[in-house]
């Protein structure tokens, strides 16, 4: 039998890498105080458990003090980073994964006005627009000061133990000096090409002094950054060919684009509705061109394409983070013969928009991801099988089916729609938004394997679910469109799931009111505007969709950014009244006496969920916890144990939205933490 071309191992000078298959840089933002802790390792020692042959930790590890986080990022100019990187490198080397940090001076990419309010500085004055940051442009100290502190860190990074690192080049200090965009330098460090290059050269001569031949250096770097007049694909491949004559570069990690703003870390990091794998063939030409390790990553989310393109020698490493973030096993479970069991990325980005806010990395339909400590991947089974009733089959009570299924619980789950998926169904109607069905269809495969029973086109009543003698019930009934408090004009409004299910057509000339800022609203109007309508969408916040967050929020811009549609913040709809064949919408203001009247012939709304929850009461008197959580238990990840009932013959949960209006990922980390321990 032939090897699989993934599971190869690969040879970098003095280090043997046992498969082809990494975690490329990336900041989860689990950091505490800027280490590297406990939540932190155990992250990464989960995915080395799993047989991944190189983990990189750090999306942007900082430099210097003038170089402060973006997003809870690693702080590499602090001793006390040593001893957290080396628990974590050494877990990792238990399991025979090697261990790698990316490291970077932000340069304009940051603000001035996080940690010691220091000045941001680059080779520019120019403001970066993701960041907001004025910077100074740097001086010649500077220049010496930031060399020795990356040759500092660098030091640092190889007394931890690890096995090396990789310097970042897209958008951050590095590139800003060698691309002519941000270098309005003289001297030594500007003006010509071979000067423009010569920071990071000195930076890579001062690290290999530093940590020596026997350990790997290599740079992460845009090849073509996109932009009229920056680098292209030419001078790329240019200084690709620089870094292999110069000796001091062991690999090279490819990207393709640029990232100052929010549509451009788009295309760098490609989010659900786009390409897969758009940089196979260019990252192919850089390693053609060398001959040097080869590593790249950029929305290779299934096993089948990081095959292809390990096996058609397009790259070295194949990096499947966002993969990773979803199902941690990838390598244990293609080792073992079960790609088909692999939980699907289905490109939500909910993981890096998070991040990108200011929060930690989350996956959209894994919540053991960054909660390894109190959340498993792997669930174990139940001394006592127990009979369990689920009620409602979308992704909520699809998880909470699978968890207690694999606890070894024998479950029925009523569903009065014909299908499983519930608002994700809905969701998916959006071409954009088809990967969504993988959260479903992933479930039900599972479902089906441990033998969970579905009774479909089942409207449950308590009568039904009490028949069942359940030990525990789960509620999961969901949600139905909520609609905001107008002073008249209720019966004259649609919601934007009336639009998205196909219940009611799309108007030609439509008010869009959207309370709650999600997807449903983006994607109604995109609707409109595709059934060849003018839509004005309106809300009350001082931002536009902030529940949907930067990079899925390109798409939605660039669809509907023209002609046919209309953003206006910081107004309100108050009510909706009947004028000839049309509508009279007026509208007001949250910030002072306003009011506009608009005359169209539809108005939609998006006011999120109230919960689907009379089945939930009707239950609760007869439970034995009546419906209570202990939410101490709960967020630390210990067993529910609540009576407040001694004749209750089962214990009643509610999940998702048949408790309040959230997200998907809330439905699913309800279920996991309540049935981990059922």
């Amino acid at each position: 039998m032939r090897a699989d071309p993934l599971l190869t191992p690969l040879t970098v000078k003095h280090l043997t890498f046992k498969n082809r298959i990494m975690l490329s840089s990336h900041e989860p933002a689990y950091a505490e105080d800027g280490m590297p802790k406990d939540t932190y390792r155990a992250y990464h020692v989960e995915r080395a458990k799993a047989g991944v042959a190189l983990t990189m930790t750090a999306g942007s590890a900082t430099v210097s003090t003038d170089s402060p986080p973006a997003f809870n990022n690693i702080l590499l100019y602090k001793d006390e980073c040593v001893p957290w990187l080396k628990a974590l490198a050494d877990e990792c080397h238990e399991h025979g994964t090697a261990v790698m940090i990316q490291m970077t001076h932000l340069g304009r990419r940051t603000r001035w006005d996080k940690g010691d309010w220091l000045p941001s500085l680059s080779a520019t004055h120019m403001r970066e627009p993701a960041h907001r940051a004025s910077p100074k442009i740097v001086e010649d100290w500077d220049i010496q000061r930031i060399i020795k502190d990356f040759a500092d860190a660098a030091e640092r990074v190889k007394a931890a133990g690890l096995d090396g690192l990789e310097l970042e080049a897209y958008g951050h200090l590095l590139d800003q000096f060698w691309t002519p965009l941000t270098n309005e330098l003289t001297g030594p460090y500007g003006g010509s090409f071979d000067n423009r290059l010569r920071f990071i050269f000195d930076v890579l001569s001062a690290i290999r002094e530093r940590v020596g031949d026997k350990f790997l250096v290599g740079v992460r770097f845009s090849a073509d950054e996109r932009l009229a007049g920056g680098i292209d694909a030419q001078t790329g491949l240019e200084i690709a060919s620089r870094f292999q004559t110069s000796g001091l570069v062991d690999f090279l990690n490819i990207i393709r684009g640029h990232i100052e703003t929010d549509s451009g870390l788009a295309d760098v990091i490609p989010v659900q509705g786009m390409a897969n794998a758009p940089y196979l063939d260019f990252v192919s030409a850089v390693r053609s061109r060398t001959g040097m390790p080869t590593f790249h990553a950029a929305k290779i989310s299934d096993v089948a394409t990081a095959r292809y393109a390990i096996e058609s020698g397009k790259m070295d490493m194949v990096g499947m983070t966002r993969a990773h973030i979803a199902d941690p096993h990838i390598v244990r479970k293609i080792m073992s013969g079960q790609e088909d069991r692999i939980r699907p990325c289905v490109g939500a980005t909910y993981c890096l928009d998070r991040i990108y806010q200011g929060g930690m990395a989350l996956c959209i339909h894994n919540p053991a991801t960054g909660r390894e400590l109190t959340m498993p991947n792997d669930i174990t089974p139940a001394a006592i099988a127990k009979r369990i009733v689920i009620v409602g089959a979308g992704p909520g009570g699809l998880e909470a089916a699978r968890v207690a299924a694999e606890r070894g619980h024998k479950v029925v789950v009523f569903e009065a729609a014909d299908e499983a998926g519930g608002q994700i169904r809905l969701t998916a109607r959006s071409p954009r938004r088809k990967e969504m069905l993988s959260i479903i269809a992933w479930r039900m495969a599972e479902c089906e394997r441990l033998g969970v029973e579905f009774r479909f086109n089942t409207w449950a009543e308590s009568a039904d679910v009490l028949a069942e003698s359940p030990d525990c019930v789960i509620i999961a009934t969901g949600g139905f469109p909520d609609t905001p408090p107008l002073a008249t004009g209720d019966d004259l409004v649609v919601s934007t799931w009336d639009i998205l299910s196909g219940d009611v057509a799309p108007g030609k000339t439509v008010l869009l009111f959207d309370d709650a800022g999600d997807h449903a609203a983006l994607q109604a109007a995109e609707m409109i505007v595709e059934h060849g309508g003018k839509v004005e969408i309106i809300t009350p916040d001082r931002t536009f969709s902030p529940e949907i967050m930067g990079l899925n929020l390109v798409p939605y811009i660039r669809s509907l950014q023209g002609d046919h549609a209309a953003f206006t913040v910081a107004q309100r709809l108050e009510s909706v009244e009947r004028s000839g064949n049309g509508l009279t919408a007026a509208i007001g203001s949250d910030y002072r006496e306003f009011e506009r009247r608009v005359e169209v012939d539809q108005v939609v709304v998006n006011c999120g969920t109230k919960p689907l929850d009379e089945l939930y009461f009707e239950l609760k008197p007869h439970a034995r916890n009546q419906g209570a959580v202990d939410y101490v238990a709960l967020t630390q990840g210990r067993p529910q144990d609540v009576c407040h009932n001694t004749n209750g013959t089962f214990t009643l949960y509610r999940i998702g939205d048949a408790v309040s209006s959230r997200n998907t990922h809330a439905a699913i980390y309800d279920a996991l933490r309540l049935m981990k321990d059922m």
